[in-house]
């Protein structure tokens, strides 16, 4: 990714109950004011820059279980 882009990261989760959805950064924050997760849990990270590069975690949960994925992001 170009420093000062945008980058989105999707992750798909159903089931009955429906699980929450969430996503962390494996080592540090999420950038503070330069993101955003939508309805759809696309994780959105703007005016990226080096401090972003990283691995990203999409976590889903209900109370039947829950699994992860991940995500590496390069600046």
């Amino acid at each position: 990714v170009v420093a000062g882009g945008t980058v989105e990261l999707g992750c798909s989760a159903q089931g009955d109950p429906a699980p929450r959805v969430q996503w962390h950064k494996e080592s540090g924050d999420l950038p503070w004011g330069r993101h955003e997760v939508d309805q759809e849990h696309t994780l959105r990270l703007y005016a990226v820059t080096a401090a972003d590069s990283g691995t990203y975690v999409c976590t889903a949960q209900s109370q039947l279980g829950s699994t992860a994925t991940t995500a590496h992001v390069h600046v």
